[in-house]
């Protein structure tokens, strides 16, 4: 009898969990709050979390299109931003900044953006940085990331750091 080897075994516990899962969306109840919405309850608990704490954390609000900048429970900067469009919209959830880069160039269906200033990527393609190329902040325009004037982006990237948690919540 052979030895399985690790991926089949670690495509079988993924088998397992992913059956898991589906059991307990099929079998819960709409009564029961805390499955009904995982996401928001972990929004929810992350943000009391850094509150609790001292760190420096980004807060970004879709329905106010508002970043807030935080030590803590102390807010130490307010900006309106662009988030997506309902085409395209920026995910929520709770993220870490991953990489900084000075100037980028931005591109992907139906858009080239050269010299994208103070990018801060969070999640895959989805970053925060200024945007040079319209005044519409306050509006969801964008193509998934978060649209600062470059003014407040460069201010954001000079006081974050990679690691810097960000909650993006509706």
């Amino acid at each position: 009898m052979e030895k399985p080897s690790s991926s089949s075994w670690v495509r079988s516990l993924k088998v397992l969990f992913v059956g898991a899962a589906l059991a307990l969306s099929i079998f819960s109840t709409p009564s029961q709050g805390v499955l009904k919405h995982p996401k928001r309850n972990t929004i929810r608990q992350a943000v009391s979390n850094l509150k609790q704490s001292q760190r420096r954390w980004i807060q970004i609000d879709l329905s106010e299109q508002r970043l807030i900048a935080w030590e803590g429970r102390k807010p130490v900067y307010k900006v309106v931003v662009s988030t997506g469009k309902k085409s395209t919209p920026t995910r929520t959830g709770v993220f870490r900044i991953q990489t900084k880069l000075r100037k980028t160039r931005m591109r992907g269906r139906g858009y080239n953006v050269p010299n994208v200033p103070y990018t801060m990527y969070y999640k895959g393609g989805y970053a925060i940085h200024g945007a040079y190329w319209h005044r519409r902040f306050g509006t969801p325009v964008s193509h998934g990331c978060v649209n600062l004037p470059p003014k407040h982006a460069r201010w954001l990237y000079r006081w974050a750091s990679i690691g810097t948690p960000v909650v993006v919540q509706r």
